[in-house]
């Protein structure tokens, strides 16, 4: 069995699979060329991530969230070259399950292909939420109001209600005057009871999801007209947003005052700045569903890799320069529990027209996240299916629109029903951590397959021998530490935290302490296992770089964000091994 669980499949057997004649009904358009791929990689990635999320990275951050934000674009950008190799071999619907399958083994092209549902379906559960926060927002502005128990969730409203009934009456005072609290607590309290439950959930955030499900379900040429236009307007509305607020900006606001008193770009420290990693590699989620439309790309071996390079570069350039203009016109501290940043700093700077535009903005923005992440989903269950690893019945394209019918129509449900009983400061957490895992897998598997000869016209990613770059970057990382910070590793095995206020009053627990050291020991163990290899097979630099960066952003997820995921993964397994193991088709041959 243990040799079963690592069976590999040929990259002939699945481009075969993948072709046009394969499928009885005939497979996927190809209508899309690198404009397009472009055109969706932008709209995957600039959505909630700047719309929403930015606001919590910039308050723990402070101006110095630039730093994670070029961190996180040059780990998205080794990892892009990685997804390019394998799209330019393997051209065909699955993404980083199919390339998985191709290097790791069935194994781990299952883990793999079980971690995006995370990505796509669950993410689109954070970004259905918020787009319905802005449009609300955006309803609000013009005077049309919608009951507040049918505009948030139900766990959001009752958390705040709990939180507040515990409070003092003059805390009470002070909690309710933030208007996003007193919305909810008026949700629990007026909300209509059907016997001991209150009716409370978000209507704007389903009915998104069921009209975006339609439009994917109708069609790509459909979805990729819808998604362009979209593209279009939101960069127009972003650069506005750019200028008018470079406008506002005070330099004294990049250096603000931290609490021992020192003016620093950092006022949190680089602990800080780490915390905020989940948000800001959240803003990235979406360049690779690029990969999951090369079935449907007129010239995939050579526009997917353009497409997602092209619109990596530009939303990293977006994100710098959105950062440093929200941290220049306020202080970062104003941006606490804000859920609509951009929206924010002209609140402060009372520009009421910029305020409806950014909401008009975030409603485009996120829409076409909805959309893209909507149409790699069934996609990659698509992949699956072919391979055994699930019923049948997720292969089937409509007849007439020549999408994968069935698979469209269980993401809508996976993305809608989960609407009703969650809310989105648990699944925001819950999708980087399955996506950063999925980029490590995908940049240690380009390690593990043969080495190409170069072909014209399509993407050959450069071979720079790291046999002795890549233990010379390690071992001068180490001796930096060593020198400039010399209690760096002997705290990673530092266990005791009697001196720790906060663990003194039982505000965090052991493990909440631990896991960060923890996961940098499992991080430096793993890049001098790396450099090791690197030395002795003469690995590629870029995959390595792909790796050791993704495997670092890691360690900044917290205990919840791990045991989260641990058991998402655990729960996969059960379902593999009752059901994929047995059915796969490398099994049966």
């Amino acid at each position: 069995m243990p040799n079963s669980l690592f069976r590999t499949k040929k990259i002939e057997s699945i481009l075969k699979e993948g072709s046009d004649d394969s499928h009885g009904s005939g497979g996927l358009k190809r209508v899309l060329n690198v404009r397009d791929l472009t055109f969706f990689g932008i709209a995957a990635i600039i959505g909630a991530g700047s719309f929403s999320s930015l606001g919590d990275a910039c308050f723990k951050g402070g101006p110095g969230v630039v730093i994670l934000f070029i961190m996180c674009g040059i780990a998205c950008a080794f990892t892009a070259f990685c997804y390019s190799e394998f799209a330019s071999r393997i051209p065909v619907a699955g993404s980083a399950y199919t390339y998985a399958y191709a290097s790791f083994g069935e194994l781990f092209a299952w883990i793999i292909g079980w971690a995006l549902i995370m990505e796509y379906s669950i993410g689109n559960i954070y970004v259905a939420f918020s787009w319905s926060d802005y449009f609300t927002s955006f309803l609000h502005k013009i005077n049309v109001h919608i009951p507040d128990f049918l505009t948030c969730s139900y766990q959001e409203a009752k958390k705040t209600f709990l939180n507040y009934s515990s409070q003092t009456a003059a805390e009470q005072i002070e909690f309710v005057k933030n208007q996003s609290n007193a919305e909810l607590i008026n949700a629990w309290n007026n909300s209509p009871v059907a016997g001991s439950l209150k009716i409370i959930f978000d209507l704007p955030a389903l009915i998104i999801n069921v009209l975006i499900t339609t439009l994917v379900y109708i069609g790509i040429k459909e979805s990729r007209n819808f998604s362009n236009a979209m593209v279009i307007l939101k960069l127009a509305v972003v650069a506005l947003v750019i200028i008018v607020g470079a406008y506002y900006i005070d330099p004294a606001n990049w250096l603000p005052v931290n609490d021992a008193g020192v003016k620093s770009f950092m006022p949190n420290g680089f602990g800080g700045v780490m915390a905020a990693v989940s948000g800001v590699f959240f803003a990235y989620i979406g360049f690779d569903a690029v990969s999951v439309l090369a079935e449907e790309s007129k010239n995939p071996q050579r526009d997917l890799p353009r497409g997602m390079t092209y619109s990596l570069v530009i939303c990293t350039i977006v994100y710098i320069l959105l950062a440093l203009v929200l941290t220049g016109v306020v202080n970062y501290k104003q941006f606490e529990n804000v859920g609509d940043p951009l929206a924010k700093i002209f609140e402060v700077k009372n520009v009421g027209w910029m305020q409806l535009l950014v909401s008009v903005c975030a409603v485009i923005a996120m829409t076409s996240v909805l959309l893209v992440f909507q149409m790699g989903q069934p996609r990659i269950w698509m992949s699956m299916s072919r391979d055994g690893l699930l019923p049948p019945v997720f292969q089937r394209i409509h007849k007439k629109y020549n999408t994968p019918s069935f698979s469209t129509i269980v993401t809508g449900l996976v993305v809608g029903l989960p609407i009703l009983f969650t809310d989105k400061s648990f699944v925001l957490d819950f999708t980087s951590i399955a996506t950063l895992f999925a980029f490590v897998l995908v940049c240690g598997g380009v390690l593990l397959i043969p080495r190409k000869e170069k072909v014209e016209g399509r993407f050959n990613m450069p071979f720079i021998n790291a046999q002795f770059i890549f233990p010379a970057l390690i071992l001068t990382a180490v001796l930096i530490l060593a020198n400039w910070a010399p209690g760096y590793f002997p705290d990673m095995f530092n266990y005791d935290f009697s001196a720790n206020a906060d663990y003194v009053e039982k505000k965090v627990t052991f493990m909440d302490l631990a896991i960060p050291k923890i996961s940098l020991i499992i991080f430096w163990l793993s890049a001098i296992i790396l450099a090791i290899m690197a030395f002795v097979k003469k690995y590629s630099l870029i995959p390595l770089m792909g790796v050791t960066t993704c495997l670092y952003l890691l360690t900044g997820m917290t205990k919840s964000n791990w045991a989260w995921f641990l058991g998402w993964l655990g729960l996969g397994l059960i379902i593999y091994i009752f059901y994929g193991y047995r059915r796969s088709k490398l099994a049966k041959a």
